[in-house]
């Protein structure tokens, strides 16, 4: 479990510990069958925090892992040996320029214009929900090239994709910076670099194989 993981369930542990003491105290002066009431009904609205927590780790994971994907996807359809040409064209004393060309497909201006579309990608997707771990996942529920899926276990609605859509805008406009970083260069397992490791959006993500969101 991650580190973002153990701090919310420690700090989820904190407020369950304090909500039931609260409720313990004003209990006993109601009598000790209102008492156990009490302390069942706090416990039980702390469970209920516990999750919501939980489920919102697992919107913000799963919304950074798709847009990675979508990302990597796009800039890989992207011909290769297109160039952009960067820099200054401001003429230096000697009468050069500081221009140089790089490959547009990793340039900053095609990775902004990818940034601004691909939280529309997230209606392609549909929540799935680990039977052993209770853990929310996300996958594409449509193919890119038409092949058949197995969706049984997929649920996918308007909730669901406007979520991920939501979670998705808030990643772009808050990393931007370590987006453009990390597909400025080809990068080995960026999910896990820059969703977990970077940003601690999905630490528990480092145990999730990385072809699956």
């Amino acid at each position: 479990m991650g580190r973002m993981i153990q701090a919310n369930l420690r700090s989820a542990s904190i407020i369950t510990v304090h909500v039931i003491s609260s409720c313990v105290a004003d209990s006993k002066q109601e009598g000790m069958d209102k008492s156990l009431q009490i302390v069942l009904l706090c416990a039980l609205m702390s469970l209920h925090l516990l999750l919501v927590q939980g489920s919102k780790q697992d919107i913000k994971c799963g919304a950074c892992r798709a847009l990675v994907d979508e990302m990597e996807w796009a800039i890989s359809q992207t011909d290769p040996k297109k160039m952009i040409q960067t820099g200054s064209f401001r003429i230096n004393p000697d009468g050069s320029q500081s221009v140089r060309e790089t490959p547009f497909a990793r340039s900053e201006s095609h990775l902004l214009e990818l940034m601004e579309e691909v939280c529309e990608k997230m209606k392609d997707y549909g929540e799935r929900v680990d039977p052993t771990s209770n853990r929310k996942a996300y996958v594409r529920h449509t193919s890119r090239d038409g092949t058949a899926m197995d969706l049984s276990d997929v649920t996918f609605d308007s909730r669901v994709s406007s979520s991920l859509k939501f979670a998705c805008e808030v990643i772009v406009e808050q990393h931007e910076d370590e987006l453009i970083e990390f597909f400025a260069h080809e990068t080995d397992n960026v999910k896990d670099k820059l969703c977990s490791k970077r940003t601690d959006l999905c630490d528990h993500a480092l145990q999730i194989p990385h072809d699956e969101l």
